[in-house]
């Protein structure tokens, strides 16, 4: 699992349990998932289709640092499929688990299209290759 995104818990991230708020943390997530997306597939046009259960495991509060993990559970033709855990920074406690985040690649219309992708890419080995050229 790799972990991309830090975010602290404020005020205006808690339930009135005084809690970390479970909207708002899969705001972050969908956010997050998107973005590896959008980087994965070299496409700005990346929507998420599906969110598999998700299993709040425990809980972070005011103050807490969480960290978003991704990682790739499968390329489809049109589709990126991710595996997300959110812990705790500091404890290493796991907030929260969702096994599958299907995203969609699509085209200037909004229609699904094949991203030719087949397996992890990096940004680094992209400049590198534009480099090369």
């Amino acid at each position: 699992m790799r972990y991309h995104t830090r975010k602290m818990v404020k005020p205006e991230d808690l339930n009135p349990n005084e809690t970390l708020f479970g909207g708002r943390l899969l705001e972050w997530i969908d956010e997050e998932a998107a973005l590896y997306g959008v980087i994965q597939l070299d496409n700005k046009r990346v929507v998420t289709k599906f969110i598999s259960e998700i299993n709040f495991i425990s809980s972070a509060v005011q103050g807490d640092i969480v960290e978003i993990g991704m990682d790739v559970v499968k390329f489809g033709s049109t589709s990126l499929t991710l595996r997300c855990e959110v812990r705790n920074k500091l404890s290493r406690k796991t907030i929260l688990k969702v096994e599958n985040i299907t995203l969609v690649n699509l085209n200037e219309d909004g229609i699904p299209v094949p991203h030719n992708k087949t397996k992890i890419e990096y940004v680094r080995d992209r400049l590198e290759e534009l480099s090369k050229d």
